[in-house]
């Protein structure tokens, strides 16, 4: 049991650790409906290419406009794809903490190793509200939760202080930190735990937060360039920093072609022109990509060898 509790507390799974390039893999739609090959096919894929953990229904796979029925068919859609190979952890939060609770039992039940969970949005709670948020969700789960801080879409900031509370629950594991804040960042890696995971959401970040004792990326290029984000967090993580900063800088064309428009209409878009996806369809309120932004992507893929 002392092992068991070991293990979920510094964020080893059974398979590898939670670290590195971890994708936040986009959901194919054909028709307006989950296309399951799609995929089935992009999983295989980030596996042979060395992609470290797969997350699905995050914010890149759309988890706003997914039901809670396709929402549970895509996690354990991962899980049975992945077939134990790295980790899943499952995008589970939500802005009500039942249905957060509610998600995260099913991640569990289906396999997956971890749940991945949003500050509540919309309803902007202060920050004693987070903590009783991420603490009902881990007392009623008892399952390893990383918590997921993007202030630019929720509204609310998770403060470094407030993280520090919540890593004294062994179920609360990690965090991804999508501020784009460094500061904010070196401030969490300060205050938390020292096996605490720290996970940089925004691929422009990734190599600084490595550099500032970070393990890895939740990342929207590893959805387009899944080896090459593979192995830039492997040479940081291997310490290899020189190796490390050349790719990030040889990636940052694309860091910033996949933000043109709101996320995740680029990735689509570039697997589709890639020929990885049938089409880059993505679901009411977003939009295709407007035509003179794909002529930028398209631009960029090609630069880069990709189209």
């Amino acid at each position: 049991m002392a092992r068991a509790t070991a293990a979920r507390r510094t964020g080893t799974t059974k398979k590898q650790p939670i670290e590195g390039s971890i994708v936040a893999i986009v959901t194919p739609f054909r028709d307006g409906r989950l296309d399951e090959a799609a995929f089935r096919d992009l999983i295989e894929w980030h596996i042979r290419s060395g992609t470290h953990c797969i997350v699905p229904c995050g914010t890149t796979g759309e988890s706003a406009t997914l039901s809670h029925e396709e929402h549970m068919r895509v996690v354990e859609l991962a899980v049975e794809t992945v077939r134990g190979r790295v980790p899943v952890i499952a995008g589970t939060g939500s802005n009500s903490t039942e249905e957060t609770i509610m998600l995260t039992r099913h991640a569990k039940k289906a396999g997956a190793d971890a749940a991945l969970v949003i500050t509540p949005y919309y309803n902007k709670p202060s920050q004693e509200g987070l903590v009783r948020h991420f603490e009902a969700v881990a007392e009623a789960c008892r399952f390893p939760m990383i918590l997921y801080n993007v202030p630019g879409r929720t509204g609310v900031n998770m403060l470094p202080a407030t993280v520090a509370r919540c890593a004294r629950n062994r179920w609360i594991v990690g965090i991804k930190e999508a501020t784009g804040n460094l500061h904010q960042v070196a401030d969490v890696i300060r205050l938390c735990p020292k096996n605490f995971i720290v996970l940089s959401g925004d691929d422009f970040t990734a190599f600084p937060t490595m550099a500032l004792g970070g393990r890895g990326v939740i990342s929207v290029a590893a959805n387009v360039m899944p080896r090459q984000m593979a192995a830039l967090m492997n040479a940081a993580l291997k310490g290899d920093m020189a190796k490390a900063r050349r790719l990030h800088f040889q990636l940052f064309p694309l860091f910033e072609a996949l933000f043109f428009e709101t996320n995740p209409v680029p990735a689509k878009t570039a697997l589709a022109l890639m020929g990885r996806l049938p089409s880059g369809e993505v679901r009411l309120p977003l939009a295709p990509m407007s035509e003179a932004n794909e002529g930028r992507l398209r631009d960029v893929l090609a630069e880069m060898k990709l189209v």
